[in-house]
């Protein structure tokens, strides 16, 4: 394996990572926002804050991560990325900073309507944002992204497989963030609340997988490279995203919410998965290659070294922050 190839490798970790846990944290959002008023949806409201309280900052540092690596080793792929699909990374970036403000705003609001104008702002922005992520996702995958000059600020990612790529991204994000959300609420009193969260899930995951099989039907003509890449070399990927989504039904349906967590994130991540080996070897599809896309052998280097030791620091440290975080959920509902 060559070196550019293991740094991709290094960087697309950095995606699923974020994917999973930044997803889960996204994702509950959704339910934040089809809770209902403020009485019918207090007690979702309140499983929500403190599902993801005491984590929900540290997930963006694996964006960070991404943003940093890929610049560094790849900066040929980075600048037409930044300069053609502006327009959907700045409302990106606006909805994570209106949603991290208002999740911590609506907690120290001085009237009840002020408190309501930052839920809004938090749950909306919760679900735009990976809406636009996963738009970004499209357009690269699709080949809108050129490698010389700007591509089209609108067309680029406007189009029939940014829109599959955003609607899949809600629907995974809040997948993955209700089987957390009913297994938190399991441990605790109220049955009622984790009975309601688990047929919102079961509705969530089951719409989820409608729309991305009914997704893949527009790939063949619209991104007929990614198309290639699914059908083919990430078959077994698109085939074990299916199989782990299933099970995590399953296994919600008979009240293993503990198990369901597992499955979901396998489910999740391999559906980034399929998509990364989907569109190798190609950094931007049709565009420029993982290889061609590569900086200096003495960057990519000192780079590994980078990530080997942040793997060795901050992997530790976020292990230990989100065991803590279980623990004290555990201990905090009994």
């Amino acid at each position: 394996m060559s070196l550019e190839v293991v740094v991709a490798a290094a960087l697309f970790a950095g995606v699923l990572f974020y994917a999973v846990l930044g997803g889960a944290d996204f994702g509950s959002g959704f339910y934040d926002l089809t809770a209902g008023g403020s009485r019918s949806g207090a007690r979702i409201r309140r499983q929500v804050d403190h599902s993801i309280g005491p984590v929900w900052e540290a997930n963006h540092v694996w964006l960070i991560y991404v943003l940093v690596v890929w610049w560094t080793a790849f900066p040929s792929a980075y600048e037409p990325v930044m300069r053609t699909l502006i327009v959907p990374l700045f409302l990106a970036v606006g909805g994570i900073v209106l949603r991290g403000s208002a999740f911590a705003f609506r907690k120290y609001a001085e009237s009840l309507a002020l408190a309501r104008f930052f839920g809004v702002v938090f749950a909306v922005s919760s679900v735009i944002t990976p809406f636009f992520l996963g738009a970004v996702a499209g357009a690269i995958a699709s080949g809108r992204v050129p490698a010389e000059g700007r591509g089209d600020l609108w067309a680029s990612w406007l189009n029939p497989t940014s829109v599959i790529g955003g609607l899949v991204a809600i629907g995974t994000c809040a997948f993955l963030a209700g089987v957390f959300l009913v297994a938190d609420a399991t441990r605790g009193p109220d049955a009622d609340l984790a009975a309601s969260l688990r047929r919102r899930v079961l509705a969530v995951g089951i719409g989820t997988g409608a729309i991305v099989l009914a997704g893949l039907i527009p790939l063949h003509d619209d991104a007929p490279t990614l198309w290639y890449g699914l059908t083919h070399r990430a078959l077994p990927l698109v085939i074990a995203s299916a199989v782990l989504g299933a099970a995590t039904l399953v296994l919600l349906w008979v009240r293993r919410p503990g198990v369901a967590r597992v499955t979901a994130v396998g489910a999740v991540a391999a559906v980034v998965s399929g998509w990364g080996m989907g569109q190798y070897p190609w950094f931007l599809v049709d565009e420029i290659t993982i290889t061609d896309a590569a900086g200096a052998t003495a960057t990519l280097e000192a780079l590994l070294v980078a990530v080997g030791l942040a793997a060795a620091l901050v992997g530790p440290s976020l292990g230990y922050l989100l065991w803590t975080a279980q623990k004290w959920s555990a201990e905090d509902a009994h």
